[in-house]
């Protein structure tokens, strides 16, 4: 994995949670994960639908009625 041995990765992680602290990585996580989905839903062609699950189009027909 790009040269990066167990050592490497324990201590990757040993500064990350000194930097952030043990109850910030959950979310760090959490939120990178789903930043990496919609990136991937947008690659595949699935961005139609927001974070909630609506779909795009059910906001463009929302904003043209108004």
């Amino acid at each position: 994995m790009f040269g990066i041995g167990w050592p490497e990765v324990i201590v990757i992680s040993l500064v990350g949670v000194a930097i952030f602290g043990a109850k910030r990585i959950p979310e760090i996580g959490r939120s990178v994960g789903q930043a990496l989905r919609g990136f991937q839903d947008e690659v595949k062609g699935n961005g139609g639908s927001d974070a909630s699950g609506k779909n795009d189009s059910v906001k463009d027909k929302a904003s043209d009625q108004v």
